[in-house]
């Protein structure tokens, strides 16, 4: 869907999380697996310490059995004993009663990193998607690498092309998993140079807030609050207030005007309210 400056002025403002739901930490790719390993320390510590049990949903990977083998090694030697992965390669298995058992007893889920279309495909509308946002509502925590970052929203960028200036034909959107709707979410945002593609993203959705992170750095969302992770940053984008664009008279390999558009930058540490739609300085 295209849309037109008026429905950019109507779009949803308040994108904060109920206090009520889980968190969620969203990175942004390639994050240190290996070293201090700062982002997924700090998923495991949200998700329950060494007390956590952690579900990795390795849907998104073309070798879920590597993958979810060395997310497992990751986690367990962070102290965490239980760590299970749930592989659903075909859209049948996110059906299966014991993927569901995995997902009621988990304190912590985490999506790896693949084609964030496959897990649409094989999950979106299934019971195992019902459960994972029951279970969210009721606190659970919620990661993503990559695919599992570009994911998040209730609309998410599919492919698109990156080191390009803003145009309609630069981005393919589709249907998310919806965990943090009303906004949209790239990844691998400095190194592969997607501000134009987010650009492109945002103004053809009824949203205004566009969250590009970098590669090793993570946001972790908490209600209404949003806190940096690690050693990049993080690109927010906000259009809400824009004075001009040129959506509506566009065809579709024409360049956009955004004009009056926000921008914040924020590096590890730095916090931003989802509902006042504002750096916490």
């Amino acid at each position: 869907m295209v849309a037109n400056s008026e429905s950019i002025v109507e779009a949803t403002e308040n994108v904060a999380l109920p206090e009520t739901y889980g968190q969620l930490v969203i990175i942004g790719g390639a994050e240190d697996k290996e070293g201090d390993c700062k982002i997924l320390r700090e998923f495991v510590r949200r998700a329950g310490g060494l007390q956590a049990r952690i579900a990795v949903m390795t849907v998104a990977t073309g070798l879920p059995g590597e993958v979810g083998e060395q997310y497992m090694r990751i986690f367990e030697r962070l102290g965490v004993e239980d760590v299970q992965v749930v592989d659903t390669a075909r859209r049948e298995d996110a059906d299966d009663a014991r993927a569901l058992e995995t997902i009621t007893q988990a304190t912590g889920i985490f999506f790896t990193g693949g084609n964030q279309a496959r897990i649409t495909e094989c999950m979106k509308d299934t019971q195992l998607d019902a459960m994972l946002h029951k279970r969210f509502s009721e606190g659970i925590v919620i990661a993503g690498t990559s695919a599992g970052a570009a994911m998040m929203p209730d609309m998410m960028i599919v492919e698109g092309e990156s080191e390009t200036n803003p145009r309609m034909e630069v981005v393919n959107m589709d249907r998310g998993m919806g965990f943090l709707p009303g906004v949209i979410i790239d990844q691998h945002f400095a190194q592969r140079g997607r501000l134009g593609r987010l650009l492109s993203a945002v103004a053809q959705q009824p949203v205004n807030l566009g969250f590009g992170i970098d590669e090793n750095t993570a946001i972790a969302v908490n209600g209404k609050e949003l806190e940096v992770i690690g050693e990049g940053a993080v690109t927010i984008v906000d259009i809400a207030n824009i004075t001009h664009n040129n959506v509506g008279e566009l065809l579709k390999d024409e360049p956009l005007a955004l004009c009056g558009a926000t921008l914040h930058i924020l590096p590890d540490g730095y916090k931003f309210d989802l509902e006042k739609r504002s750096p916490m300085t």
